[in-house]
């Protein structure tokens, strides 16, 4: 044994853009994650050529999960073609080699920015969500400290305070994303900032579901078949937004979230906020063969 054949060759980065260490520290930190679902697991974040705050912790989970098989799939509000989704989807493939797809029946981990796919993900399948604030009570205490010690002591009161508050002075819970939610009866989380159409498909998912805050230094995860329940009160339940009638003015896709675009004249267009789910529309009234999954909603209601 010689001390070259202990050595490789030098390379101006890792595999992956992250070293070693960084990537067997994050791997622990998720297993820890797994294991305790819920619960906000603090790891060194890395620094990755993108400004803190765009997806810089779903960027090192990635590239710490990925390899030259791995087929990858980027979503930025549900578009797989804007500027932040195509940066990251171009920045994986260059350090990994791994192929890219923007179908999520096709992909094996899908990072995401706000939205999960309209297709139920299959248990082969990772998905990785972006969060910019993993801390559901900093509205309530912004005290770090005094936060962590209300979650190892599951004191939760002052979250339905603030749902109470608010359901008394507007009539229903104002939240629009990032909606608290009890993880496996234990530790209430913030879901990314997804919106509440998105929530329900987290529970009792058959994919895992890794939440990665890189400016926060925090990583939270939601493993397979596990119950992930909204904080809502037993006579006010937890309400979707109301898209279940909105028509998607391109691929005509209804029973989907849909995005609004204002026109100048006054009343506004809808468009199917899952830009491939509504390529595959377009696709199929044209004639052209192609594969669907099922979907969580069927018009508009969350399949049971």
């Amino acid at each position: 044994m010689s001390l070259k054949s202990l050595t490789k060759d030098w390379e101006p980065m890792s595999y992956g853009f992250l070293d070693a260490s960084a990537k067997r520290e994050i791997r622990r930190k998720t297993l820890k994650a797994i294991a305790v679902p819920g619960c906000q697991i603090p790891y060194a974040s890395r620094e990755v050529p993108m400004a803190r705050g765009w997806g810089t912790g779903g960027l090192q989970v990635s590239c710490t999960l990925i390899n030259p098989k791995t087929r990858v799939k980027v979503i930025d509000q549900g578009a797989d073609d804007s500027v932040n989704a195509v940066s990251i989807r171009r920045f994986l493939a260059r350090v990994s080699g791994a192929p890219v797809t923007l179908d999520a029946l096709e992909a094996d981990l899908i990072q995401s920015r706000h939205r999960i796919p309209e297709e139920i993900l299959r248990d082969d399948q990772v998905l990785v969500l972006q969060v910019p604030n993993p801390e559901p009570l900093r509205p309530v205490q912004p005290n770090m400290s005094l936060a962590r010690q209300m979650h190892a002591d599951a004191d939760y009161g002052r979250m339905w305070l603030q749902l109470f508050e608010q359901i008394v002075r507007s009539g229903r819970v104002m939240l629009g994303a990032s909606y608290p939610s009890l993880v496996h009866g234990r530790f209430v989380m913030t879901p990314s900032p997804i919106p509440r159409w998105d929530v329900p498909k987290l529970n009792m998912a058959k994919h895992l579901t890794i939440l990665s805050a890189g400016r926060e230094k925090r990583i939270h995860a939601v493993p397979p078949y596990t119950k992930v329940e909204p904080l809502v009160f037993d006579d006010v339940p937890y309400q979707v937004e109301a898209h279940a009638d909105l028509i998607c003015h391109r691929s005509g896709a209804k029973g989907f979230f849909m995005n609004e675009i204002p026109q100048d004249d006054g009343p506004s267009l809808y468009e199917v906020s899952d830009s491939e789910l509504g390529v595959k529309m377009i696709r199929r009234a044209e004639g052209t063969p192609t594969e669907f999954g099922e979907t969580w909603y069927k018009n508009g209601e969350m399949a049971q």
